[in-house]
């Protein structure tokens, strides 16, 4: 048995966090869902730029598109919902199988809206419209002005993945964002069946203090912070308010483990997907993070739901300058910044693919 298939049977989900039309028209993504596990996908603007601007398989339906006046922000997500049905209707059976847990893809509304509450709720319901799959969540941040959507969202009955968390405190601002608006279906007499992940980035903890820490803590703070949240994770689904909603039809919001590739060049490559093992919870990785541990992965103990040593790794890392609780503003301002910065890289990109093809490119 794999070591994909054994994280699977010990309860954690394995999404792919990539997607291109290579992956589905050369049936990879197929492959990887019969052999090594995979249960779903994430994708965002830095993998859409990287799959649209640096292949030509996407130039037949650009230069289609483009006849049509199409604004590039249009055509991109037109591109973008094409990819993610086929990736959707690949993932059904496992939706359908799981009743829902399982077999989902992801999209991303645009970040450039991470400050606009009420644009990225417009956008949230008008690309789950557009796409017409049961199995795709749409990605909102869970920036302060991101949190009010998200719960609006829920309540409108569109599946929320909860994107760019980064500590205990993030995590828990997007699960009550997200069981208010559970509540409110239940008062308001609707179903309380609408699904959620709420995805908390580890490596970029690690590199942000990479060389202020002695080697013994080298790549344990986006460990620490990921036991501290799976403790909170945990206490919350046996808190009394969940409780009473679990009983009326709702579903648990699960946690997702993203940005788990390996940073550090003298670290494993699998170093995240070994640490971070929890039953219910999501591990979306690279492509290249995946194969390695199809190829030499280790199953190891699940993660402690006490938190285990977490608050001693972080109190011993904080004895040198860290500040968990800034740090953890500052990766998310930044992680924002860093999308829209990708999303302007993908508009231009396409923007340039435009031009080319128009020249006879």
């Amino acid at each position: 048995m794999k070591p994909t298939e054994q994280l699977r049977q010990a309860g954690q989900s394995l999404w792919l966090d990539n997607i291109t039309r290579e992956l589905l028209t050369k049936g990879t993504l197929k492959r990887y869902i019969d052999e090594l596990s995979i249960t779903g996908l994430t994708s965002n603007p830095t993998i859409f730029d990287h799959a649209i601007s640096k292949s030509h398989d996407y130039d037949a339906t650009i230069r289609d598109k483009m006849r049509q006046n199409r604004s590039v922000e249009t055509l991109f997500f037109e591109l973008a919902v094409e990819d993610l049905t086929q990736a959707a209707d690949l993932f059904r059976p496992i939706h359908e199988r799981t009743d829902g847990i399982d077999g989902w893809v992801s999209l991303e509304v645009s970040p450039t809206l991470a400050y606009d509450t009420a644009s990225t709720l417009a956008q949230a319901r008008e690309l789950h419209a557009q796409a017409g799959r049961a199995n795709l969540f749409i990605k909102i941040p869970g920036t302060k002005e991101g949190i009010p959507a998200i719960e609006e969202a829920i309540f409108a009955g569109v599946p929320i993945n909860v994107t760019l968390l980064f500590s205990r405190g993030h995590y828990l601002a997007a699960a009550e964002a997200y069981m208010r608006g559970i509540e409110r279906r239940i008062a308001a007499g609707l179903n309380p069946n609408v699904r959620s992940v709420a995805s908390v980035f580890i490596s970029r903890w690690d590199k942000a203090v990479a060389g202020q820490t002695p080697p013994e803590l080298h790549n344990q703070l986006g460990i620490a912070v990921a036991k501290r949240t799976y403790k909170a994770y945990r206490d919350l689904l046996n808190s009394d308010r969940w409780l009473r909603l679990l009983n009326a039809g709702a579903r648990p919001q699960r946690l997702l483990w993203a940005s788990t590739g390996t940073k550090d060049p003298e670290a494993s490559d699998v170093l995240y997907v070994k640490a971070l093992l929890a039953p219910n919870t999501v591990n979306t990785m690279p492509e290249a993070t995946l194969l390695a541990f199809a190829n030499h992965g280790e199953v190891a103990p699940p993660l402690p739901a006490n938190g285990g040593d977490a608050e001693e790794t972080l109190a011993r890392i904080a004895k040198f300058g860290v500040d968990a609780s800034a740090l953890a503003a500052t990766l998310q301002k930044e992680g924002a910044s860093s999308f829209v910065a990708s999303w302007n890289e993908l508009m231009a990109g396409i923007t340039s693919k435009i031009d080319t093809l128009k020249q006879g490119g």
